[in-house]
């Protein structure tokens, strides 16, 4: 579907209800107290608040926003259905101040909202491991950050300048997985990499020697070395990965200016799930990133208890 097709939605709430409804619960309401799948009532009095449900077990009441990103929000829905759809369509993202001119709130709640948007395309990095099956995957880092010069502000910070290490992984074929690092070093990249990428993986890599020896731990290791050439043989290169990062470094440039290290790794989540998703069009690909919002929680300020964690 695209925006025109979903305009509706975005205008009702009503609407934005039931297709979040139907997305979540494809074959009815669930509990999301006790689970429960039957004997659950839609409460439809006067009084009653919008998208209200009623489970004849526990006999809590609930709506589809419990147990999910939306909890907790006093966002309508159909704003949090365009907001999904604009973050999934632009290729490049959209910054929170857009959004919060797009829908009329808060800056403070337009950039919790993308946050919270960016946790439910968070999937588990071990769900499936890259080059499964003898694929090529591409290896390459980046630094990400701008230069103490371009700095203007008066009262800059120490942080002014210093640049961040991005670590991708492409397998040509399929997914791409992404990673702030501390360091380019052999035992972190390696460290990192060995995990989500299968052992039957051919591997290219650039000349960073902190790459020698990964081949022991998969079928094979072949380099490129930049300075002469920028592909060796026709098929070994590391274009996919520089794409990958020219395309984010875009990007955070153009969007969203300034993306401080702390919160790097979301702005991660959300490129790596639009370019995982890449071959899906711009509707299906929203609708999969709230089908995915279940189960995930994301608050402004973490409870003191998980604070020491």
């Amino acid at each position: 579907m695209n925006a025109i097709q979903l305009a509706a939605y975005f205008a009702d709430e009503d609407k934005a209800i039931e297709l979040v409804e139907s997305l979540m619960w494809p074959n009815g309401a669930v509990c999301p107290h006790c689970e429960a799948t039957d004997r659950q009532f839609r409460l439809q009095g006067q009084a009653t608040r919008k998208g209200l449900w009623k489970c004849g077990h526990c006999r809590k009441q609930y709506t589809v926003k419990v147990g999910t990103i939306f909890e907790g929000s006093h966002i309508g829905l159909n704003k949090w259905l365009f907001a999904i759809y604009l973050m999934c369509s632009s290729k490049k993202g959209v910054s929170a101040n857009q959004l919060k001119r797009e829908l009329g709130i808060s800056y403070k709640s337009a950039w919790l909202l993308c946050n919270r948007v960016r946790e439910a395309m968070n999937v588990e990095p071990l769900r499936g491991m890259l080059g499964g099956g003898g694929g090529i995957i591409e290896i390459d880092e980046t630094y990400v950050g701008g230069k103490v010069q371009n700095n203007k502000h008066k009262n800059k910070t120490a942080a002014a300048g210093k640049k961040t290490i991005v670590m991708t992984l492409v397998d040509r074929e399929g997914d791409a997985r992404t990673f702030v690092v501390p360091n380019t070093k052999k035992s972190t990249l390696q460290t990192i990499a060995r995990p989500v990428v299968s052992g039957t993986a051919h591997i290219v890599t650039d000349e960073n020697p902190s790459y020698r020896g990964i081949a022991k731990h998969f079928a094979s290791h072949h380099t490129v070395d930049h300075s002469k050439t920028y592909v060796r043989s026709i098929i070994f290169h590391t274009n996919f990965a520089e794409s990958y990062h020219s395309l984010l470094k875009r990007g955070l440039i153009g969007a969203y200016h300034h993306v401080s290290e702390k919160h790097l790794h979301r702005y991660l989540r959300e490129f790596e799930y639009r370019w995982n998703t890449r071959k899906e069009d711009d509707g299906d690909r929203a609708f999969a990133a709230i089908r995915q919002a279940r189960g995930k929680r994301l608050l402004y300020r973490m409870p003191s208890d998980q604070r020491a964690n």
